[in-house]
């Protein structure tokens, strides 16, 4: 386990728990058992793997926290977050609350119809623990995740939606951060041979960290 990495749990699909004074989770889906544990949540758009109210509750608890954007105002009317417990967010600009500081990235496809950038969708840059952490969200490769500076990323490889591994690879190889783990792959789209051939993709100096547990 890299130092990087010391704490966090990809779970399943794109859920990710982090773990250190805080517990935070990004688009938590396919959680199995309730943990009602997480401080603060991060949510990058409202489709069913990312945005699951079902699995929202089996996370949270009275005082949890929620980062989601602003294009997702509507939805967030059906989730139990008073005013103060969650804000909104737009692409590509700077945050700081709830103790954390963090950078939104647009999330978007180029000619594939699922991820639309105008529909405002958004990865995180977030400042965790003196280092910086990306999570993609479903996106292709895009200008604006090609210029970002960061230690670890969490890329989705599965194809279909997103990025499939060989052009994970060229993003990861671009912005050349010292850990890369795979995410998006091997539960609903792609095959978990996806990280393997990420992997070898790779440029030398890049640690790939394959932390996906499948949901089991």
């Amino acid at each position: 386990m890299n130092q990087l990495t010391e704490g966090i749990r990809v779970i399943y699909q794109s859920t990710i728990r982090m773990e250190r004074e805080q517990v935070i989770y990004f688009d938590p889906y396919g959680v199995k058992e309730p943990a009602q544990d997480a401080d603060i949540i991060f949510i990058t758009h409202d489709h069913y793997d990312h945005f699951s109210p079902e699995d929202l509750a089996k996370v949270c608890k009275a005082d949890t926290k929620i980062v989601l954007p602003e294009k997702m105002a509507s939805k967030a009317k059906n989730i139990p977050f008073s005013d103060d417990q969650m804000i909104q967010v737009q692409p590509e600009q700077h945050y700081e609350c709830f103790g954390l500081r963090f950078q939104t990235v647009p999330a978007y496809n180029h000619l594939k119809p699922f991820h639309p950038k105008r529909s405002g969708w958004t990865g995180y840059l977030l400042e965790w623990g003196g280092s910086a952490y990306y999570i993609a969200g479903d996106t292709d490769v895009t200008k604006e995740n090609q210029m970002l500076k960061c230690d670890a990323a969490f890329l989705p490889i599965g194809g279909t939606y997103t990025m499939n591994a060989k052009e994970a690879a060229k993003l990861a190889n671009i912005i050349h951060p010292q850990v890369v783990v795979p995410i998006h792959y091997g539960c609903i789209v792609g095959e978990r041979k996806d990280a393997d051939v990420f992997e070898k993709m790779l440029e030398p100096g890049i640690a790939c960290i394959k932390l996906m547990e499948f949901g089991e």
